[in-house]
């Protein structure tokens, strides 16, 4: 069992301390955020140190990393940790959820965190820094570069690639053989049938508030 630093504070650091400690190798044996950030000497009854000075408490030849942050600034601060916990040294582990279907033989990158019920098909490949939420379905051949969040639920089909540090929200839909250029955002709930543009915004049209009452309806 490998002794692991969790890098964050917040809700996916408290997730990734529940999924590495109940289905995994790795033993957690503390949190580590920048000292600015530093409330408090404890998280989650584990000791929680400045960034700036883990390598001294918890060298990089006997720990292991995960960098626990969100998809912000298109998960572009996720990737600045991520190179900067490298830079000290730290290997950096990913975690595959035992309850998801991984079915591809390639071998994915690190720092990726992929949780329960994931259909992942044969042939996909997934880089470094890339977290699947629960639920998603990647299908065969697609392509999931670097730094990239996927929400959950979200239909990944054949032979789609997805490029660096993109954001894609819950329920969305990809047609087959397209590509998601570079810090594309796609909203909850939208289909994409065609090739995205760098840094292109898509939102899919909202629910309306009908003008009878739910009382007025006769189901």
């Amino acid at each position: 069992m490998s002794r692991l630093v969790i890098f964050g504070s917040g809700d996916i650091a408290r997730l990734a301390h529940y999924y590495f400690t109940r289905d995994s190798e790795h033993e957690v044996i503390a949190f580590t955020v920048d000292e600015k950030y530093c409330e408090g000497a404890t998280f989650l009854d584990r000791p929680l140190v400045p960034f700036e000075e883990v390598v001294n408490l918890y060298p990089a030849d006997e720990c292991k990393m995960f960098v626990a942050l969100s998809y912000a600034r298109m998960n572009k601060v996720r990737a600045e940790k991520y190179d900067q916990a490298k830079q000290k040294g730290y290997e950096l582990v990913s975690y595959v959820s035992s309850r998801c279907s991984f079915l591809t033989e390639h071998p994915i990158g690190d720092n990726c965190f992929i949780l329960e019920d994931n259909t992942i098909q044969p042939f996909v490949k997934i880089g470094n820094n890339v977290t699947l939420w629960s639920g998603n379905h990647i299908g065969h051949d697609a392509v999931i570069e670097d730094h990239c969040f996927l929400a959950s639920h979200i239909v990944v089909s054949g032979y789609v690639h997805i490029c660096n540090n993109c954001f894609i929200g819950v329920n969305a839909t990809l047609r087959n053989s397209i590509t998601i250029a570079p810090e594309t955002l796609i909203g909850a709930g939208a289909i994409i049938m065609k090739d995205t543009t760098e840094q292109g915004v898509y939102l899919p049209e909202r629910a309306k508030l009908f003008t009878k009452q739910s009382s007025e309806i006769e189901l």
